[in-house]
């Protein structure tokens, strides 16, 4: 087994370095590609997620993983060894569903669909990404077809980020958090007056605004020798290797939170990836349990961490040294009343913890819809209005604030956006979880010190990288599966204090 179990690796480290040379170009025409340079770019990518797919679901890998696992039977479940021979079964199994050709085809369309949907975002019309999209949805149909799925045709695409959730199980979380939120937002609303956010209604000089952030997520331990922050027209976070992780963020002058908010998500994101066994690296095992536990943490740093106030006793101060004209005469309470005030707003990225599940589940509704033929794509803007109307009582005025505002449907996404409100339960699931092993973290965020925080995420989550699936990870770091409670009592009690409910 020896013998067969180091070629396997050699040859899943040899795909791990394609996938990270394709990853390196998706960064680039994220950030600082020409436009002229997409439909070269569109090929390179296309060529690369064709050989990569082709290596990967060859006879020879799944030889390897046929003999190995005859002699395998002893090994430890949580041992590297066991674990990379299941996770690389589970996905080999999986991929070799879809044919070369389907692959290829799904990365050139998503290459060319991001410039459309960039350039469609910069003039506001979506007819310009209509076709790039009725052309990514149709393939991604033919890949739900081709995985298969038991119940629901969402199921098959749901599983890429989210291994063995069934839509189903989204729906009911979901339907358990409309039941307290959107009574919450209601009565918030009827109250907005109590709170003043004035304050960021002024000038913030971008160059500063970039220069607290860096100051921000290099203390809450973001290794910049190991990584680096750039512009992009939507936050990512995108990794080649433990030891190589980009962020991005966008940054304006009139709105503050946007690019600190921003800047916190991606370090969430990025600190995990940092923190992955360096012995994962070049293997299948170098990643996130799930999508979800991923956007646990950028959540987690963003939003329990960065809108506490605790976060804010120790920053606000630090921040007045770069704003000490627009911030002279705040003090700490009304600071953190001001970053926590809940308002329906048009985007989602800048939406409070309060209102941001509606927004996801919007978008999760309408993905099925298009997946199940029930709506067509040139009918996406008025229903996003629609539902805009519906859940928040506002509703876009051009498509650039509404059903062009993400970028997740041009690369392909669909399926994604139910990991952004899964990844808000788990975070404070996680979070209660670390305050009972370490009760002094609030303590410790409030003098500045968010080390022992990250210590106890890198130990508990980020160290496993992608050994686990997410209910296991899940059970074995809290006791218990994904729920709802603890995201709304938090949220509850956050809001009713701050509004006075």
């Amino acid at each position: 087994m020896n013998e067969k179990f180091k070629e396997l690796k050699v040859l899943l480290g040899e795909i791990s370095d394609l996938h990270a040379a394709a990853a390196v170009l998706g960064w680039d025409q994220q950030t600082y590609m020409p436009l002229g340079g997409a439909e070269s770019r569109a090929m390179q990518l296309t060529t690369l997620a064709k050989k990569t797919h082709e290596l990967f679901i060859s006879d020879k890998i799944g030889q390897l993983l046929t003999d190995i696992e005859a002699k395998a039977g002893d090994l430890d479940y949580d041992s590297f060894e066991a674990s990379l021979i299941r996770v690389t079964r589970r996905n080999y199994d999986r991929l070799k569903r879809l044919s070369p050709k389907l692959v290829a085809a799904l990365a050139k369309a998503t290459s060319l669909g991001d410039i459309a949907w960039r350039k469609a975002r910069e003039k506001s019309d979506f007819s310009i990404f209509q076709p790039d999209l009725e052309k990514i949805l149709d393939l991604t149909i033919q890949k739900a077809e081709a995985l298969g799925y038991k119940e629901r045709i969402y199921d098959a695409l749901l599983y890429d980020f989210e291994p063995e959730m069934k839509t189903a199980q989204v729906e009911k979380l979901f339907n358990e958090m409309k039941v307290e939120l959107i009574p919450l937002v209601k009565a918030i609303s009827e109250r907005q007056g109590v709170l003043d956010d004035s304050i960021f209604n002024q000038d913030f000089d971008i160059d500063k605004q970039w220069a607290f952030g860096i100051e921000v997520i290099k203390r809450l331990g973001f290794d910049f020798k190991h990584g680096r922050q750039d512009c992009s027209t939507h936050p990512f976070t995108t990794s080649f290797s433990t030891n190589d992780v980009r962020l991005t963020t966008r940054v304006y002058k009139d709105q503050f939170k946007v690019a600190l908010s921003g800047s916190i998500h991606e370090a969430g994101h990025g600190m995990y990836e940092q923190g992955i066994d360096q012995a994962f690296n070049r293997t299948i095992l170098r990643g996130g349990a799930s999508t979800g536990v991923h956007e646990s943490q950028s959540r987690l740093w963003e939003n329990v961490v960065g809108r506490s106030m605790e976060f804010w006793t120790f920053w606000l101060p630090h921040l007045k040294k770069y704003f000490p004209n627009q911030l002279k005469d705040v003090d700490v309470e009304s600071f953190y009343r001001a970053i926590n005030k809940v308002s329906p707003s048009l985007i989602r990225v800048d939406a409070d913890e309060a209102t941001y599940n509606l927004h996801i589940f919007l978008r999760f509704e309408i993905e099925n819809l298009m997946l199940e033929h029930k709506i067509k794509v040139k009918e996406l803007p008025e229903l996003w209005n629609l539902k805009m109307k519906e859940y928040f009582g506002i509703c876009p005025t051009n498509d650039a604030e509404g059903v062009l505002q993400d970028i997740h449907w041009s690369m392909g996404g669909i399926g994604y956006f139910p990991t952004y409100s899964l990844g808000n339960l788990l975070s404070v699931l996680f979070y209660n979880r670390a305050l009972k092993d370490v009760p002094e973290i609030p303590g410790q965020i409030k003098e500045g010190n968010f080390i022992p925080l990250l210590n106890w995420m890198r130990e508990k989550i980020y160290n496993e990288g992608a050994k686990y699936t997410p209910d296991e990870l899940v059970k074995r770091v809290t006791g218990e599966p994904i729920c709802t409670k603890p995201f709304l009592t938090y949220v509850q009690k956050k809001y009713t204090d701050i509004y006075g409910l």
